[in-house]
């Protein structure tokens, strides 16, 4: 989808940070949730049970004393009235059935954070003192500003472990025209290597006070020196963090969170070691030889990180499809083995090396050779995401431990960064620690899903669902399934049926970026909305195949996982229906208020929970309404999908300082929302029908809210416009210039590798235009 930037409608004073001017109604808190979930009480429990059964009681309520009843007490209403009462029982139950899925998933969680203990400090550092593999952290990007990109690789960077790689899949067009891109795309390129030099200060320290300990412990120092000399390294460590956060930049409140939790937050947790070292010198004490040791490694971990990017779209032989998976896919097969880059024509492709002739392991070989690390783990993250300081090193212990040996995928949810300067970030914000939470409670219902922002996964699984396919006489390795733009969800499906299971860490370790507005939240709810529909028959496969395994899926489980994939499609669509279409009075009852209370009540004591407002129910209420046509658009797309077999390009969330402009439709849908219901309360007023007139006037109410609010009259009228101008004003297409049928009959101007290697010179269009374009930016 096309994007534009535009002004920003608002009238506030600029935001204190020197970033997006901060609305009102925005959020004022800028301090990020605790690590750690609050531990519910066994009340909250008991009334999350018993909001469960009163759900389920409403709506058996429901069907006896109203749509029974009703069938009953007019046999001969005719077939208009049948048909209306078997629809609105249908809609009534979906709608149900996902507010009671949500309570039961949020029950879960309670269950799960009550249950929750923290690993102590002293068993991690114990359990990978001589700890042996490794971890590869892949970070694809995708047009991103280097900002965003530096503060993603520097919160990975600085995640304490052993064996830690990290690679920048940059997936922008290599060889771009544009002045303007191409400097940004030089500045992603330079970043890896720029974190990496500023590391080896801080490393060389610590690796060479870790040796001089090791030798003053041989040479018999005594061990008062030796403390001594471990709390100077701390302070030393704690000093550089405070100094590199001074530099930083504070633009806006993801800038504030990467300073304060990021940088400040591993700074504060070393000293907290460094207060617990000089008390024990106060004390005449020592935690003795071997806590020391794991003391100095812990150093030297924190430091210790290898860096790179690697550019798929450079080499013919990987997979050129425009999406995030096949750019992850493109890097993990080329993990463990040696490759030599190779001209073909006018390719460059990847030639593997055999074995015997394989490097040392590192990234590159001075003949040009190009060897890729193996590891035990992979981490994936968004180039968006920021983790806290002991993500990788608490997630790896976890998959360690000998019950959870067949966890393929371990995650934290993301969370949002606090402080949003809009009302749409504030309120996606809290949708998106909603989430969280009931991510969380899948887990215990083994209905985890894979949320792709970031992951610690175990390689050998994705080995185990691998499929190769041979596309232009290249092998290419998918890994994770790019049939759908929610990638994550069908690989989830895939490593169930082969046995292996997902788990959610129950703690707040990572957090990412919402939507700043209107128009980049349309495209990141559009693409939510589409592929559940398509994932849906994978998954009845599996639930048929573990049974004949005699190994059943759990019944909330499948409930769970149908309700994540197909919710958005029954949701909106009976929405529509609710909203449109003048449903018999008789049909309504209490018990349908009755059944939705505990739905909504409980979503505003988990917003109170994260920080937010109880009243943010109804914003959300809302914020949903006019999403309305976004997720429709998702589930026709989906549809779409299902008969042509095509698939659909992954549509990057636009992050800019300006306003991205939405297409006009989504946000002419609303108004439409707004008039018709206004219509509706007018009819329904006229003929006394007072439950359907009371609907009809909350939903024209918080939908008008929500566009005051969310998108702006200003705003409205400007998208509306740009997107009737682009309807009417169709940008003329220049046909390409035919190819030559032969070759130029100059043989001096002849490219002869090219027509040897490909054959047909018209198969080559697309390859001719990128070495052309090449040519004008002066590449080589």
């Amino acid at each position: 989808m096309e994007t534009m930037a535009v002004g920003v409608e608002e009238t506030d004073p600029p935001n204190h940070l020197g970033g997006r001017r901060r609305q009102w109604g925005a959020e004022r808190r800028s301090e990020p949730l605790s690590l750690m979930h609050p531990t519910p009480s066994s009340r909250k429990i008991a009334w999350g049970r018993v909001a469960i059964t009163v759900t389920v009681l409403a709506w058996i309520g429901y069907v006896i004393t109203t749509i029974l009843r009703q069938l009953a007490d007019n046999p001969y209403a005719g077939f208009r009235f049948q048909f209306e009462a078997t629809l609105y029982l249908v809609v009534v139950t979906f709608l149900t059935f996902s507010a009671l899925m949500y309570l039961v998933a949020r029950q879960g969680a309670l269950h799960r954070f009550a249950e929750h203990r923290r690993v102590p400090r002293g068993e991690l550092d114990r359990h990978f003192r001589d700890y042996e593999h490794g971890v590869t952290v892949l970070v694809p990007s995708y047009a991103e500003e280097p900002g965003v990109v530096r503060a993603t690789l520097w919160s990975a960077a600085l995640q304490e472990f052993p064996d830690l790689r990290i690679v920048l899949l940059i997936d922008d067009d290599p060889f771009p025209v544009d002045p303007a891109v191409r400097e940004r795309l030089e500045a992603t390129r330079r970043l890896a290597a720029e974190i990496a030099q500023t590391l080896e200060v801080p490393h060389g320290r610590a690796l060479a006070r870790l040796e001089a300990f090791r030798a003053g412990h041989a040479a018999g120092v005594p061990e008062a020196v030796l403390l001594g000399a471990a709390v100077q390294s701390y302070r030393d460590a704690a000093d550089w963090l405070e100094s590199l956060a001074e530099s930083e930049p504070v633009n806006d409140h993801v800038d504030e969170f990467f300073v304060d939790s990021v940088l400040m937050g591993l700074s504060r947790e070393l000293r907290l070691t460094l207060l617990a070292l000089e008390a024990a010198v106060a004390q005449d004490a020592s935690p003795g030889h071997d806590r020391l040791e794991e003391l100095h490694l812990r150093l030297v971990r924190t430091f210790d990180a290898k860096l790179s990017h690697f550019e798929r779209k450079r080499y013919a032989s990987l997979s050129q499809e425009a999406n995030k998976a096949m750019n992850l896919n493109a890097y993990i097969s080329l993990m463990g083995r040696s490759w030599l880059p190779e001209q073909r024509g006018d390719d460059l492709i990847l030639r593997e090396l055999p074995a015997e002739s394989a490097g040392d392991g590192s990234d590159s070989g001075a003949d040009g050779r190009m060897d890729v690390p193996d590891s035990t783990y992979l981490l994936t993250l968004d180039a968006d995401s920021l983790l806290l300081r002991d993500y990788c090193l608490r997630l790896v212990y976890f998959l360690e431990s000998e019950e959870n040996a067949r966890i393929a995928v371990t995650q934290t949810p993301y969370s949002s960064f606090r402080g949003a300067p809009t009302r749409i970030e504030r309120i996606a914000g809290a949708t998106t620690d909603i989430q969280h939470i009931l991510h969380q409670g899948k887990t215990r219902y083994n209905a985890t899903f894979w949320v792709g922002a970031n992951a610690v996964i175990r390689k050998r699984a994705l080995q185990d669902i691998a499929q190769v396919n041979t596309v232009g006489g290249h092998e290419i390795h998918t890994y994770i399934q790019d049939r759908t733009v929610i990638e994550d969800t069908e690989s989830s499906i895939d490593l169930g049926t082969y046995g292996w299971g997902l788990s959610n860490y129950p703690e707040r370790l990572s957090y990412s970026a919402t939507p700043p507005d209107f128009g980049s939240l349309v495209v990141q709810r559009r693409r939510w909305a589409n592929g559940g529909l398509l994932i849906l028959p994978k998954f009845w496969t599996q639930v048929r195949e573990r049974r004949y395994r005699r190994e059943p899926l759990g019944l909330r489980e499948v409930l769970l996982r149908v309700n994540y994939m197909g919710s958005i499609a029954w949701a909106s669509l009976g929405l529509v229906f609710l909203l449109a279409y003048p449903y018999d009075s008789r049909l309504l009852s209490p018990l349908i208020f009755a059944a939705a209370v505990p739905y909504f009540l409980c979503m505003g004591s988990d917003l109170r929970d994260c920080g937010h407002r109880f009243s943010d129910i109804f914003r959300i209420y809302g914020f949903n309404l006019v999403l309305l046509p976004v997720n429709l658009a998702g589930v026709a797309k989906s549809i779409q999908q299902a008969f042509t077999g095509e698939k659909i390009p992954f549509a990057r969330t636009p992050k800019v300082r300006d306003r991205t402009s939405a297409p006009g439709v989504y946000v002419a849908v609303p108004y439409l929302i707004v008039a018709f219901s206004l219509l509706t309360l007018w009819r329904d007023v006229a003929n006394q029908n007072w439950g359907n007139a009371a609907f009809a006037g909350i939903n024209a109410a918080l939908t008008f809210y929500a566009i005051r609010a969310y998108i702006g009259f200003r705003n409205s009228v400007t998208d509306m416009a740009l997107g009737l101008l682009s309807w009417l004003f169709v940008p003329r297409r220049k046909r390409p210039l035919p190819l030559p049928e032969h070759p130029p009959a100059n043989p001096a101007t002849t490219d002869w590798a090219t027509i040897l290697y490909h054959g047909d010179r018209r198969l080559n269009r697309d390859l001719r235009r990128k070495n052309d374009r090449r040519k004008r930016i002066g590449v080589k």
